[in-house]
């Protein structure tokens, strides 16, 4: 099985969404698309930071 490409993933969002849906509701799909990628290639590239020092980071 091939992987999809960017641009399909991105077709395939947008075919995803209600005809009700707005050019806002598109854009917040897309980025939050855009954001799983960046944390999966971070996480294939190593670059996350352990349970502990995530909770340190968020109650200093």
């Amino acid at each position: 099985m091939a992987t999809d490409t960017m641009k399909q993933k991105i077709l395939q969002v947008v075919q995803g969404l209600p005809d009700t849906a707005t050019f806002e509701d598109a854009i917040e799909r897309l980025c939050f698309l855009a954001k799983v990628e960046e944390g999966i290639r971070q996480s294939d590239a190593g670059e996350t930071v352990p349970h502990a020092e995530a909770v340190r980071q968020l109650l200093t």
